[in-house]
């Protein structure tokens, strides 16, 4: 299932204060980054927003209500707890969606910068 071309606009409108995004695939989703490569958001194909997250941001999800990324496979469900659901009260507040965003992009920012490093290092074996 894809997810809906009206919906994914609103999301763009919705983190439109962020600057330029950029919108790529992700399991049946989309991923929406920020700062050329910082994955901020994620759209799954049922349409839920699911925001960056890690330890440092965790806790002000959950009080906000949000659950973690899940999805099942044949062992059962499985949990990522790097991904949280953009709570509710923000899905037609831009203003509200723009301080989440502003929350998720750091954890998002160094993840990018850990995927970076990993590719370097790898191609440094590579070439010995």
């Amino acid at each position: 299932m894809a997810v809906d071309p009206d919906f994914l606009e609103h999301v763009q409108d919705l983190f439109s204060g962020m600057g330029p995004l950029r919108m790529g695939r992700m399991f049946s989703g989309a991923a929406i980054y920020a700062d050329e490569d910082a994955m901020f958001a994620m759209v799954s194909a049922s349409g839920q927003i699911y925001m960056k997250s890690d330890d440092s941001t965790e806790a002000a999800y959950l009080a906000a209500g949000s659950e973690f990324f899940t999805y099942e496979r044949k062992e059962g469900s499985r949990e990522v707890r790097s991904l949280m659901t953009l709570p509710e009260s923000a899905l037609d507040d831009p203003e509200e969606a723009l301080h989440w965003a502003g929350l998720s992009l750091p954890p998002a920012q160094a993840a990018a910068a850990e995927k970076r490093r990993a590719k370097a290092r790898k191609q440094a074996r590579a070439t010995r």
